[in-house]
């Protein structure tokens, strides 16, 4: 009963927080029906409505303003309190809230969260993967996984790994039907594969040379939100696509995409794992960073293709 209670105070604040159901209810790791049913169960409780609603905003009523304001340090306390004695813990167990990039997310998944988990086997962990940027405090993750140099300043930072990059790639029977590009500039003869980011701009490939960068407008068949999508339709031989080197090595090596480009395609800053500083970290939280910290090393040798060629 009270840590039903609890995650229905934790629903409430969360949707005062950021004003929307959607919103509030991805950043906590449920769905928009569950958290709707958890406000509207405290509100049944109390016997009282807590929010205006509509088709498009969200806002606190006042009996809901004067609720939130004297909860809110109360849950906090709580919480506190909780992350104190789970810091007591032999055994690392409970849930860890991860908030990273999807290309990110992808090149940890296997070397980093699967291998924790199978020494860890007590521990949850719950991944949201977003292409914006997201304050992990706020949202209540207790880590974040992105490119170092987008990591706020006020964050502890661990690098994963090191240099990334980005590569052009086609299947080579595309390639033998188009030709192959030679400089950015000869896309604009090519099909190729658009990506569309979080905030609905279409993206422009970035390319960089001896000193000089250019972005292009890339043009194709087709506009994707998501990078598997678009690695599948490379395969079937539609297009060009720009993809993490993480993410079609594979088949690069196996031959079904051939890289181009190779010498304009720019290296990428490495990954960091941040998190805020915490007075209490729970064993999960403590034994998953040194995990990271001891992974890293190992796959730091893991180097995209380009900085091998230049050892």
């Amino acid at each position: 009963m009270l840590q039903s209670s609890l995650n229905e105070l934790d629903a409430v604040l969360m949707v005062a927080r950021r004003g929307k159901f959607r919103t509030a209810a991805l950043e906590l790791g449920v769905s928009t029906t569950a958290l709707s049913n958890a406000v509207g169960k405290l509100e049944r409780t109390l016997g009282v409505r807590l929010f205006n609603r509509t088709t498009r905003s969200v806002s606190l009523t006042e009996a809901g303003q004067r609720f939130v304001a004297q909860v809110a340090p109360a849950v906090q306390d709580i919480h506190e309190a909780m992350e104190v004695a789970r810091s007591q813990q032999a055994t690392p167990s409970g849930t860890l809230r991860i908030n990273a990039f999807p290309t990110a997310a992808r090149e940890i998944f296997s070397w980093l969260v699967l291998p924790f988990l199978r020494a860890h086997p007590q521990v949850h962990i719950d991944i949201v993967t977003e292409g914006r940027l997201v304050d992990v405090v706020a949202g209540g993750f207790d880590l974040g996984v992105r490119s170092s140099d987008l990591v706020p300043a006020d964050m502890i930072a661990l690098p994963l790994g090191g240099a990334r990059r980005s590569v052009v790639v086609g299947t080579p029977s595309y390639l033998k039907a188009h030709g192959t590009p030679l400089i950015p500039q000869d896309l604009a003869e090519h099909s190729c594969l658009r990506v569309r980011l979080p905030d609905g701009a279409i993206y422009r490939w970035p390319f960089e040379k001896d000193g000089q960068s250019v972005h292009v407008d890339v043009e194709g068949p087709i506009t994707l939100d998501e990078a598997s999508l678009a690695r599948t339709a490379a395969l079937a031989s539609v297009g060009l696509t720009l993809a993490m080197e993480s993410d079609v090595r594979d088949d690069i090596e196996a031959g079904r995409l051939v890289p181009v480009l190779e010498d304009w395609t720019p290296i990428r800053s490495p990954l960091s794992l941040y998190y805020p500083s915490r007075r209490n970290p729970t064993a999960a939280f403590k034994a998953f960073v040194d995990f990271a910290r001891r992974q890293s090393g190992a796959s730091s040798t893991l180097t995209p293709s380009r900085v091998r060629k230049r050892q």
